[in-house]
C-alpha cells in the first residue's frame, strides 16, 4: 500500500531522540572522557578500599494505598545516596504518590458511556504495574481490543479521551503504565531495561487475550511505546496473536551526535545509571501546536519533566539499533502514522520501516506540519478517525 501524505495533521507525541541528542552533547562527551578517566584508574587501584551502596529496587505492595490526596512531586535531580533503607522509602513513598493519583483519577471519571476501571498487574519479576481499561456500556457491541502503550516519560492516562473514542466505535482498550511511569514501580523515568518493558507488555497482552478470547486484539503504541511494540513483535509467536498494530511517531531512529558515545554510553549506563543528565532537559519542549495541550501535558504531575537518566538514554539506544537491524522480519499489520515536522522522533526512520518490512498489509501515513504528539495536536480527531477506520476495516 502507498504511503498516504496528508496535509494540514500533523501531531507530535511524547517521544525520546531529541532528549537523547542532548544527552550525547559536547558537554556530556567531555564528562563522559573524564568519568572513562577515572574509571580507568579505578582499575589500576583494586585494592583500595572502597564502600560501596547497596541500592534496593521498590516493591510496592497493591494494599498500600493512601486514603488522602497524595501530593506528587516530579524529581528533577538524581536521588540523594544517603543510605539504601533512605533511598528504598523515599522511592516506596514516590510510587505510592503515583499510583494513588492514578487511581483517584480512574475513579473519579464518570462517563455513562464508559466504564473505566484500574488493576495492579504483578510481573513475573514481581514488579507493580498500574493498568488499566475501557469497556463500552454497551459491552455487547464490543468487536475488538486495543491494547495500548504510552511514550517515554508520560503514561497511559493521557490516552483517555482516545479510548472513549475507541469505546464508541466497539473496541475494547486496555492499557498499561510501563516500568517507572504513571502508577507502576520504579524510580520516575528510570528504564533499568527496556526489554523488561517489552516482557511486561507481552504477558499484560497474553492476560488480556485470555479474559476476552475470541476478539481480534490490536497494539497501540506511542514513541518510545511504540518501539516497544514493534520489539514485541520480533517474537513470532506473539506477533501470530496480534492481528495488527498502529504506531505513532515511533522511536525506531535515534541517531547519536558523535559516534563516540556509542562506545561510552554502555560504560556511564553502568556506573552511574540514575545520572540526570541536565543537558538533556527539554522540559516544556514542544510537542503540540496546541497551547492548552502543552499547559495539561507538562503540568501533569504524572508526566516526568526532569532531565533523562543516563540508563534510560542508553536503553532507547539499544532498543532503536536493535529495530534497525530487523525491520524486515516484521510481518504483523500495521499503520504507523508521523508529522513531518517531528523534532523528537525521526519521520525518515518510520518511512524506512515501511520500506523494508515484511508486512504484505502495511499504511504509512505522513502529516504536513505536524509534530510529535499526534493525538494532541488540533487535528486529533482527523488523526483518531484515521486510526479507528484502520483499524475497522481489520475487524
Amino acid at each position: 500500500m502507498a504511503i498516504e501524505q496528508n496535509n494540514p495533521s500533523l501531531i507530535l507525541t511524547s517521544g525520546a531522540s531529541g532528549r537523547v541528542n542532548a544527552l550525547l552533547s559536547l558537554r556530556a562527551l567531555k564528562y563522559l572522557i573524564a568519568l572513562a578517566h577515572a574509571f580507568i584508574l579505578i582499575l589500576l587501584v583494586p585494592f583500595r578500599g572502597r564502600k560501596r551502596t547497596v541500592v534496593i529496587e521498590d516493591k510496592q505492595e497493591s494494599g498500600s494505598v493512601r486514603k488522602t490526596t497524595p501530593k506528587v512531586r516530579v524529581p528533577t535531580t538524581i536521588v540523594p545516596w544517603k543510605s539504601s533503607t533512605g533511598l528504598a522509602l523515599g522511592l516506596e513513598q514516590e510510587v505510592v504518590a503515583r499510583r494513588s493519583l492514578a487511581m483517584m483519577r480512574v475513579m473519579q471519571d464518570r462517563d455513562e458511556n464508559t466504564v473505566r476501571e484500574f488493576s495492579l498487574f504483578v510481573t513475573p519479576r514481581g514488579d507493580t504495574m498500574f493498568t488499566q481499561s475501557w469497556t463500552p456500556a454497551a459491552s455487547d457491541n464490543v468487536s475488538g481490543l486495543v491494547v495500548l502503550l504510552h511514550g517515554l516519560n508520560e503514561h497511559s492516562g493521557r490516552y483517555n479521551d482516545f479510548a472513549k473514542q475507541l469505546n464508541a466505535n466497539g473496541f475494547k482498550v486496555f492499557a498499561m503504565d510501563w516500568i517507572g511511569h504513571g502508577g507502576s514501580d520504579g524510580l520516575h523515568a528510570y528504564v533499568p531495561s527496556l526489554d523488561f518493558a517489552v516482557k511486561d507488555m507481552k504477558a499484560y497482552v497474553e492476560k488480556v487475550l485470555a479474559e476476552n478470547p475470541c476478539l481480534p486484539c490490536f497494539c497501540f503504541g506511542h514513541s518510545t511505546g511504540a518501539a516497544i511494540v514493534l520489539k514485541a513483535m520480533l517474537d513470532p509467536k506473539f506477533e501470530a496473536r496480534i492481528a495488527g498494530i498502529v504506531l505513532t511517531s515511533p522511536a525506531v531512529g535515534v541517531q547519536p551526535s558523535h559516534p563516540i558515545f556509542v562506545v561510552l554510553a554502555p560504560i556511564v549506563a553502568f556506573l552511574l545509571p540514575r545520572y540526570q543528565i541536565s543537558a538533556a532537559n527539554k522540559k516544556g519542549m514542544p510537542v503540540s501546536r496546541d497551547p492548552e495541550a502543552l499547559v495539561a501535558k507538562y503540568s501533569d504531575p504524572l508526566v516526568y519533566t526532569g532531565s533523562i537518566r543516563v540508563r534510560t538514554g542508553y536503553e532507547i539506544l539499544r532498543i532503536t539499533t536493535c529495530l534497525q537491524q530487523n525491520l524486515s522480519r516484521l510481518k504483523v499489520p500495521f499503520l504507523v502514522l508521523h508529522g513531518s515536522d517531528d523534532t523528537v522522533t525521526d519521520p525518515e526512520a518510520s518511512q524506512k520501516l515501511y520500506r523494508e518490512a515484511a508486512s504484505a498489509d502495511k499504511t504509512m501515513k505522513l502529516y504536513q506540519g505536524l509534530l510529535h504528539d499526534l493525538l494532541f495536536e488540533p487535528e486529533r480527531d482527523d488523526i483518531s478517525k484515521d486510526i479507528i477506520g484502520w483499524l475497522n476495516c481489520r475487524v
